[in-house]
């Protein structure tokens, strides 16, 4: 006898980071919810146009006007029908980068509590909630803490919240999230192992993935500049002897022989496309050598608000680092002002494409709506690899 195919319904969806993900592990997707019209259209084209067992896509807004009871009637689901419930409800409200107090009472924040109202009327056998590391801090801890009541009350069992870095599970990405599984205590899993276990990095037999990975190979003369900046970075003492100079050279030469490229282009894309540098940012991003940021920039050059001192922001027009996973992509990717978004040698920012291929998305997956757009969608997606290893593991040890 065959098994049932697992089911999944995806809320706050956006362009469909965690029904990708899903997908590709074997489950069904019944629904998805999401306001954002370009990301609709997005999920749309890459998971309803043309597919066999449509998703119902709902673009409404969650808090307002949809009720999970209306998509408990449409998929005529019973309560325990669904086996997994995910979603990252929007985290402007949590963002590290509010100031002091903003965001605590953020309306946004609320969407929390209103993802378990769906858990609470469809009751999935399992629950996946992503958000940024934010959330965790003190000024929202009763947003968590009313989370967790919640689901004591209604007998899940709650894993985390926890955070999560997809660079230890193969992303060539160093970005943190917290996830919170929920798991329905008649399923009697108190003793799972969560989250899975490390894929990469040193507590593994697998390095980290590195940026490169989405990068066409360099010229020679790149590839020369990151093996001296590696070595000088390994000279960590202040008088080397001739072995350490030695072994310095030899690391920093290893690591960049091996750095692994795009064997693959796209020329027909309509993803791989970068905003317009104008002639007078390309001629500051010259000043801007590999692995480098707005330290390098003569005096004359630098923008207003960031001279007399002032330290913060570093990365803004910094490079991308090769030889390590890239900075966390976010909403603003695409332009080189909002972070370490620069390409590694060409004077330019990263492309839509080389951003979501950061977020491990495949190149098959078209992204729809103008650049902003699109780089809004790749930046709060769930990174597909990461989402991969979470449902995965999810559907081995728990469905």
């Amino acid at each position: 006898m065959s098994k049932k195919q697992p089911t999944a319904i995806d809320l706050f969806a956006g362009a469909g980071g965690f029904s990708l993900a899903a997908r590709e592990i074997g489950f069904k997707l019944l629904a998805a919810v999401e306001i954002d019209k370009e990301a609709c259209t997005t999920y749309e084209h890459n998971f309803i146009k043309g597919k066999s067992n449509k998703a119902v896509l709902y673009q409404q807004d969650i808090l307002t006007e949809l009720t999970p009871r209306k998509i408990k009637s449409d998929l005529k689901l019973a309560s325990g029908d669904l086996d997994l419930l995910m979603g990252g409800p929007p985290c402007q409200g949590f963002s590290s980068h509010r100031i002091n107090s903003a965001g605590v009472d953020d309306p946004r924040n609320q969407l929390l509590i209103r993802y378990f109202e769906y858990v609470k009327v469809l009751r999935p056998k399992v629950f996946l909630v992503e958000n940024v590391a934010g959330m965790l801090w003190k000024r929202h801890e009763d947003y968590v803490n009313e989370f967790k009541t919640l689901a004591k009350k209604y007998k899940y069992e709650l894993y985390g919240p926890q955070i999560l870095n997809a660079q230890d599970y193969g992303v060539p990405q160093n970005r943190k999230r917290v996830f919170i599984l929920g798991v329905d205590k008649s399923l009697k899993k108190g003793n799972l192992q969560w989250p899975p276990e490390k894929t990469h990095g040193p507590e593994t037999n697998t390095p980290f993935k590195t940026a490169s990975t989405v990068f066409k190979k360099p010229p020679a003369k790149i590839l020369n500049e990151l093996k001296s900046i590696l070595f000088n970075d390994y000279q960590t003492k202040l008088a080397p002897t001739q072995e350490d100079i030695k072994e310095a050279k030899y690391k920093a030469a290893s690591i960049v022989n091996n750095l692994a490229y795009l064997d693959e282009t796209a020329t027909s894309d309509t993803c791989n496309k970068r905003m317009n540098t104008s002639e007078k940012l390309a001629h500051k991003l010259t000043y801007i050598k590999v692995n480098g940021n707005r330290d390098q920039l003569p005096e004359h050059l630098v923008l207003a608000c960031h001279k007399n001192g002032y330290g913060g922001h570093k990365d803004v027009y910094g490079r991308i680092k090769l030889a390590q996973p890239s900075n966390t992509i976010t909403t603003g990717c695409n332009n080189l002002s909002k972070g370490r978004f620069t390409h590694p040698w060409l004077h330019t920012g990263i492309s839509i494409r080389e951003a979501a291929s950061l977020q491990t998305f495949p190149i098959n997956f078209e992204f729809i709506g103008n650049q902003t757009s699109q780089a809004k969608q790749v930046g709060n997606a769930v990174p597909i690899l990461l989402g991969k290893t979470l449902i995965a593991h999810i559907k081995k040890t728990i469905l």
